[in-house]
């Protein structure tokens, strides 16, 4: 059986059960982990917080009451009713996205959005706040996986048409929240499911020479950001208090100053803060917590980036949660962590779209690896090094409602094409 969505053959016999209890159990040792270390970031002060609103009790009960039963609803059901709802699905979570847009830019006052950071990315609603951009994720996959299947014919320019928008509205309205790091996760989903479309390789040639024109125009940025900066004499945390460049005459790409220091940060740290205890702290600190774990790491609840404030405490839960621990469980925790999240894409996301035998069910289990993986890379990344700083969760470890309820969603739906792959011929 061939992965591109033409050419179907028999199931393998060696993966004949009709659940799949991998996954489900890798996604379980991942939430135990991250629920164990997250609990490690409020460690130090925990008898002063009310259990209510401890980050660790907070993540079991999302997981418990909101993402487990969706979890096992949608993998219990068949998945090809997002195929035929795939229109309201997307359209709802654009729906969701317009009000932070719009507050964000217009300055309207819309009643739930709320603002933090330095952006406006959340609805709140009381005691539950949803990140729409989350959502977004999933409806964009649904949409361009049931348009991807529909589509049996030649690629024209109007088809071409259809998918850019279907794509490019999504990316616009979470690019003005603003929110970079959510906008990079698009770009994988769609060249997973180019890749499976048996598209010729000129095609990815080209695709390879826009990102490189995408990234020239990025450098040129930062690097008219860095002549800002000493020109005026100005310090990086001034210029993002007051987005200064941004406000400034000429032609800029529609990015925050801080969005800037961030990936300035990543290229030339000893440029935007020599003395690194500014835009680079985060991301130095990150380094240490890392190496400082060795092979076994300091022991559960012994690390002490966290403990003494050198990892934030309002990013060290949830962003840098992989740095809490590497530094407490050590290199084989942490290669434990990117093994179980290795099993869930490749055998997992990846194995049921090769057994899948329609062409919904492949598109929709690629696009899920690719925000899958996409994640993991980027929050491993960063907090390594080798990524700029984003604010991209990783997956069932980082502390988040929203984002351990939409890897439920995905991976149920992964769980709901293994069950029903031979249903469909």
């Amino acid at each position: 059986m061939k992965l591109d969505g033409r050419i179907y053959g028999t199931v393998p016999e060696a993966r004949g059960f009709k659940t799949d209890f991998v996954v489900p159990a890798c996604m379980f040792i991942l939430f135990l982990m991250g629920v164990a270390f997250i609990y490690s970031t409020q460690s130090y002060n925990i008898d002063e917080i009310p259990l209510s609103r401890q980050f660790w009790v907070k993540q079991i009960i999302y997981f418990a009451f909101a993402g487990l039963p969706v979890y096992a609803l949608l993998g219990w059901t068949d998945y090809k009713w997002m195929f035929e709802h795939s229109h309201a699905i997307y359209a709802l979570s654009l729906m969701l996205l317009v009000p932070l847009a719009l507050k964000e830019n217009l300055g309207i006052p819309i009643p739930f959005v709320e603002s933090r950071y330095n952006s406006t990315r959340w609805i709140d609603f009381g005691p539950i706040s949803i990140q729409p951009s989350e959502i977004a994720k999933i409806g964009t996959c649904v949409m361009a996986a049931a348009m991807f299947s529909r589509h049996k014919g030649k690629f024209t320019l109007k088809f071409w048409a259809k998918i850019a928008a279907v794509f490019l509205i999504p990316i616009l309205l979470i690019f003005l929240q603003p929110d970079l790091g959510s906008t990079l996760v698009f770009f994988p989903m769609l060249f997973a499911m180019l890749y499976i479309s048996s598209l010729p390789k000129r095609f990815f040639g080209a695709m390879i020479l826009l990102f490189s024109i995408f990234i020239g125009a990025v450098a040129a940025d930062i690097h008219g950001y860095s002549v800002f900066l000493r020109d005026n004499n100005m310090s990086a945390e001034t210029a993002s208090s007051a987005n200064a460049y941004s406000s400034s005459p000429g032609f800029h790409l529609p990015m925050k100053d801080y969005q800037r220091n961030r990936i300035l940060t990543f290229v030339a740290p000893d440029v935007v803060d020599p003395r690194g205890n500014g835009v680079s702290w985060n991301q130095r600190q990150s380094l240490i917590s890392v190496g400082s774990g060795g092979i076994l790491g300091k022991g559960h609840a012994e690390g002490t980036q966290a403990k003494l404030g050198y990892l934030p405490s309002s990013v060290a839960y949830n962003d840098f949660i992989f740095s809490v621990l590497a530094e407490e469980s050590g290199f084989l925790g942490g290669a434990l962590a990117i093994i179980l999240m290795a099993v869930i894409v490749i055998y997992g996301c990846l194995g049921a779209a090769q057994m899948s035998r329609d062409r919904f069910g492949q598109f929709l289990c690629a696009g899920i690896a690719a925000i899958l993986m996409t994640h993991a890379f980027i929050n491993v990344g960063m907090t390594i090094g080798i990524m700029p700083i984003t604010g991209v969760p990783l997956p069932m470890l980082s502390y988040g409602g929203t984002f351990v309820l939409t890897c439920c969603i995905l991976l149920g739906l992964v769980q709901s094409v293994y069950r029903h792959r031979r249903e469909y011929a």
